[in-house]
Protein backbone atom coordinates (compact mmCIF):
# COMPACT_ATOMS: atom_id res chain seq x y z
CA UNK A 1 0.00 0.00 0.00
CA UNK A 2 1.64 3.22 -1.21
CA UNK A 3 -0.78 5.76 0.20
CA UNK A 4 -1.31 5.41 3.93
CA UNK A 5 -3.41 8.49 4.66
CA UNK A 6 -5.98 10.85 3.20
CA UNK A 7 -5.66 14.52 4.17
CA UNK A 8 -8.83 16.45 3.40
CA UNK A 9 -10.02 20.00 3.70
CA UNK A 10 -13.40 20.48 5.41
CA UNK A 11 -15.50 23.34 4.01
CA UNK A 12 -16.15 23.04 0.30
CA UNK A 13 -14.47 19.64 0.17
CA UNK A 14 -15.56 17.09 2.75
CA UNK A 15 -18.50 19.26 3.81
CA UNK A 16 -21.21 21.08 1.87
CA UNK A 17 -22.75 24.09 3.61
CA UNK A 18 -20.80 23.15 6.73
CA UNK A 19 -22.07 19.58 7.08
CA UNK A 20 -20.85 16.13 6.04
CA UNK A 21 -23.41 13.77 4.52
CA UNK A 22 -24.05 10.27 5.86
CA UNK A 23 -22.91 8.74 2.59
CA UNK A 24 -19.59 10.61 2.83
CA UNK A 25 -19.14 9.42 6.42
CA UNK A 26 -19.70 5.86 5.19
CA UNK A 27 -16.92 6.33 2.65
CA UNK A 28 -14.60 7.65 5.34
CA UNK A 29 -15.35 4.57 7.42
CA UNK A 30 -14.44 2.32 4.48
CA UNK A 31 -11.16 4.19 4.14
CA UNK A 32 -10.34 3.48 7.79
CA UNK A 33 -11.28 -0.19 7.43
CA UNK A 34 -8.60 -0.46 4.73
CA UNK A 35 -5.97 0.43 7.33
CA UNK A 36 -5.46 3.96 6.07
CA UNK A 37 -5.68 7.05 8.27
CA UNK A 38 -7.82 10.16 7.91
CA UNK A 39 -6.41 13.63 8.61
CA UNK A 40 -8.65 16.69 8.53
CA UNK A 41 -6.94 19.93 7.49
CA UNK A 42 -9.12 23.00 8.00
CA UNK A 43 -9.16 26.72 8.65
CA UNK A 44 -11.93 26.29 11.20
CA UNK A 45 -11.43 26.61 14.92
CA UNK A 46 -11.68 23.37 16.86
CA UNK A 47 -14.73 24.14 19.08
CA UNK A 48 -16.98 25.01 16.13
CA UNK A 49 -15.69 22.03 14.16
CA UNK A 50 -16.54 19.67 17.01
CA UNK A 51 -20.04 21.12 17.07
CA UNK A 52 -20.81 20.75 13.36
CA UNK A 53 -18.88 17.52 12.68
CA UNK A 54 -19.97 14.90 15.24
CA UNK A 55 -17.92 12.21 13.44
CA UNK A 56 -14.64 14.01 14.11
CA UNK A 57 -13.51 10.89 16.00
CA UNK A 58 -12.96 9.19 12.64
CA UNK A 59 -9.92 11.42 12.19
CA UNK A 60 -6.51 10.31 13.38
CA UNK A 61 -5.54 13.97 13.58
CA UNK A 62 -7.19 17.33 12.93
CA UNK A 63 -5.10 20.24 11.68
CA UNK A 64 -7.21 23.26 12.66
CA UNK A 65 -6.87 27.05 12.45
CA UNK A 66 -5.17 26.71 9.06
CA UNK A 67 -2.18 24.89 10.51
CA UNK A 68 -1.82 26.54 13.91
CA UNK A 69 -3.45 23.80 15.98
CA UNK A 70 -3.22 19.99 15.81
CA UNK A 71 -5.83 17.94 17.68
CA UNK A 72 -5.76 14.20 18.38
CA UNK A 73 -9.39 13.06 18.89
CA UNK A 74 -8.61 9.65 20.37
CA UNK A 75 -6.61 11.26 23.17
CA UNK A 76 -8.50 14.55 23.30
CA UNK A 77 -5.06 16.17 23.03
CA UNK A 78 -4.28 19.52 21.47
CA UNK A 79 -0.99 21.02 20.34
CA UNK A 80 -0.81 24.77 19.65
CA UNK A 81 1.87 25.61 17.09
CA UNK A 82 1.67 29.41 17.07
CA UNK A 83 1.16 32.32 19.43
CA UNK A 84 -2.14 34.14 19.85
CA UNK A 85 -2.72 37.35 17.85
CA UNK A 86 -1.18 40.38 19.61
CA UNK A 87 -3.59 42.28 21.85
CA UNK A 88 -2.82 45.53 20.04
CA UNK A 89 -3.79 43.95 16.71
CA UNK A 90 -7.17 42.80 18.03
CA UNK A 91 -7.70 46.20 19.66
CA UNK A 92 -7.09 47.90 16.31
CA UNK A 93 -9.60 45.60 14.61
CA UNK A 94 -12.21 46.67 17.14
CA UNK A 95 -11.32 50.34 16.76
CA UNK A 96 -11.68 50.08 12.98
CA UNK A 97 -15.01 48.32 13.44
CA UNK A 98 -13.95 45.21 11.57
CA UNK A 99 -16.91 42.88 12.05
CA UNK A 100 -17.67 40.11 12.35
CA UNK A 101 -14.40 38.57 13.48
CA UNK A 102 -13.29 35.68 15.65
CA UNK A 103 -10.08 34.88 17.48
CA UNK A 104 -8.85 31.35 18.10
CA UNK A 105 -5.80 29.95 19.84
CA UNK A 106 -3.66 31.50 17.10
CA UNK A 107 -5.88 32.62 14.24
CA UNK A 108 -7.71 35.88 13.63
CA UNK A 109 -10.55 35.39 11.14
CA UNK A 110 -12.87 37.80 9.38
CA UNK A 111 -14.37 38.29 5.91
CA UNK A 112 -13.82 40.29 2.74
CA UNK A 113 -13.44 43.23 2.22
CA UNK A 114 -11.74 43.67 5.60
CA UNK A 115 -8.40 42.41 4.24
CA UNK A 116 -7.56 46.04 3.39
CA UNK A 117 -7.84 47.13 7.02
CA UNK A 118 -6.10 43.97 8.22
CA UNK A 119 -3.10 44.52 5.94
CA UNK A 120 -2.83 48.18 6.93
CA UNK A 121 -2.71 47.29 10.63
CA UNK A 122 -0.18 44.49 10.09
CA UNK A 123 2.10 46.93 8.29
CA UNK A 124 1.60 49.73 10.80
CA UNK A 125 2.28 47.52 13.82
CA UNK A 126 5.23 45.84 12.09
CA UNK A 127 4.15 42.32 13.06
CA UNK A 128 5.24 39.24 11.12
CA UNK A 129 1.80 38.04 10.06
CA UNK A 130 0.28 37.15 6.71
CA UNK A 131 -3.23 37.07 5.25
CA UNK A 132 -4.61 33.79 3.92
CA UNK A 133 -7.76 33.66 1.83
CA UNK A 134 -10.37 30.94 1.66
CA UNK A 135 -12.75 32.38 -0.93
CA UNK A 136 -14.50 35.16 1.04
CA UNK A 137 -12.90 34.23 4.37
CA UNK A 138 -9.87 36.22 5.53
CA UNK A 139 -7.47 34.55 7.98
CA UNK A 140 -4.49 36.11 9.73
CA UNK A 141 -1.62 34.00 11.11
CA UNK A 142 2.13 34.20 11.73
CA UNK A 143 3.92 34.10 8.38
CA UNK A 144 5.37 30.60 8.77
CA UNK A 145 2.05 28.98 9.65
CA UNK A 146 0.12 27.25 6.85
CA UNK A 147 -1.91 24.10 6.42
CA UNK A 148 1.30 22.48 5.17
CA UNK A 149 3.22 23.19 8.38
CA UNK A 150 0.37 21.87 10.52
CA UNK A 151 0.09 18.73 8.39
CA UNK A 152 3.86 18.20 8.60
CA UNK A 153 3.64 18.28 12.41
CA UNK A 154 0.87 15.67 12.40
CA UNK A 155 2.67 13.42 9.93
CA UNK A 156 5.88 13.54 11.94
CA UNK A 157 4.04 12.24 14.99
CA UNK A 158 2.27 9.61 12.91
CA UNK A 159 5.59 8.59 11.31
CA UNK A 160 4.09 8.87 7.84
CA UNK A 161 6.03 10.44 4.99
CA UNK A 162 4.24 13.18 3.03
CA UNK A 163 4.82 11.15 -0.16
CA UNK A 164 2.46 8.52 1.29
CA UNK A 165 -0.39 11.01 1.70
CA UNK A 166 -3.17 11.89 -0.72
CA UNK A 167 -4.51 15.43 -0.24
CA UNK A 168 -7.81 16.86 -1.44
CA UNK A 169 -9.10 20.43 -1.28
CA UNK A 170 -10.93 23.24 -3.04
CA UNK A 171 -9.66 26.74 -2.20
CA UNK A 172 -6.68 29.12 -2.03
CA UNK A 173 -5.60 28.11 1.47
CA UNK A 174 -5.32 24.47 0.35
CA UNK A 175 -2.45 25.08 -2.09
CA UNK A 176 0.24 24.72 0.57
CA UNK A 177 -0.81 21.36 1.96
CA UNK A 178 -1.80 19.92 -1.41
CA UNK A 179 1.63 20.76 -2.78
CA UNK A 180 3.17 18.87 0.14
CA UNK A 181 1.28 15.62 -0.49
CA UNK A 182 2.33 12.69 -2.64
CA UNK A 183 -0.83 13.11 -4.73
CA UNK A 184 -2.92 16.27 -4.86
CA UNK A 185 -6.61 16.17 -5.77
CA UNK A 186 -9.20 18.89 -6.33
CA UNK A 187 -12.94 18.35 -5.98
CA UNK A 188 -15.01 19.33 -9.03
CA UNK A 189 -16.18 22.53 -7.31
CA UNK A 190 -12.63 23.67 -6.52
CA UNK A 191 -11.36 27.02 -7.73
CA UNK A 192 -9.82 26.79 -11.23
CA UNK A 193 -6.40 27.74 -9.86
CA UNK A 194 -6.53 24.80 -7.45
CA UNK A 195 -7.65 22.38 -10.16
CA UNK A 196 -4.81 23.54 -12.41
CA UNK A 197 -2.16 22.59 -9.84
CA UNK A 198 -3.52 19.19 -8.87
CA UNK A 199 -2.76 15.72 -10.20
CA UNK A 200 -6.44 14.79 -10.40
CA UNK A 201 -9.81 16.52 -10.44
CA UNK A 202 -12.84 14.52 -9.30
CA UNK A 203 -15.96 14.39 -11.41
CA UNK A 204 -18.15 15.00 -8.35
CA UNK A 205 -18.32 17.96 -5.97
CA UNK A 206 -17.81 18.23 -2.20
CA UNK A 207 -18.16 15.01 -0.18
CA UNK A 208 -19.19 12.98 -3.23
CA UNK A 209 -15.84 13.94 -4.76
CA UNK A 210 -14.02 12.76 -1.63
CA UNK A 211 -15.97 9.49 -1.79
CA UNK A 212 -14.99 9.13 -5.45
CA UNK A 213 -11.33 9.55 -4.51
CA UNK A 214 -11.66 7.00 -1.70
CA UNK A 215 -13.18 4.49 -4.14
CA UNK A 216 -10.16 4.90 -6.39
CA UNK A 217 -7.73 4.58 -3.48
CA UNK A 218 -9.40 1.35 -2.37
CA UNK A 219 -9.62 -0.01 -5.92
CA UNK A 220 -5.98 0.25 -6.93
CA UNK A 221 -4.12 2.51 -4.49
CA UNK A 222 -4.20 5.17 -7.28
CA UNK A 223 -1.95 3.10 -9.55
CA UNK A 224 -4.18 4.25 -12.40
CA UNK A 225 -2.62 7.71 -12.01
CA UNK A 226 0.73 6.28 -13.06
CA UNK A 227 4.09 6.58 -11.34
CA UNK A 228 4.51 9.65 -9.16
CA UNK A 229 7.70 11.63 -8.78
CA UNK A 230 8.57 13.50 -5.57
CA UNK A 231 6.55 16.72 -5.80
CA UNK A 232 9.66 18.91 -5.49
CA UNK A 233 10.95 17.33 -8.72
CA UNK A 234 7.78 17.66 -10.73
CA UNK A 235 8.14 20.15 -13.55
CA UNK A 236 4.42 20.31 -14.18
CA UNK A 237 1.17 18.91 -12.85
CA UNK A 238 -1.54 17.40 -14.98
CA UNK A 239 -5.28 17.45 -14.54
CA UNK A 240 -7.23 14.23 -14.86
CA UNK A 241 -10.98 14.10 -15.00
CA UNK A 242 -12.12 10.50 -14.57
Amino acid sequence: MRYLALATDYDGTLAHDGHVSKSTVSSLTRLLMSGRKLILVTGRMLPELQTIFPDIGLCEAVVAENGAVVYWPAENRETILAEAPPDEFVAEMKRLEVAPFSVGKAIFATWRPHEVSVLEVIQRLGIEYHIIFNKDAVMVLPTKVTKATGLAHALQELEIDASQVVGIGDAENDHAFLDACGVSVAVANALPAVQARCDMVTSHTHGAGVAELIDRMLADDLRSLGSRQPRTLQQQRTIETP
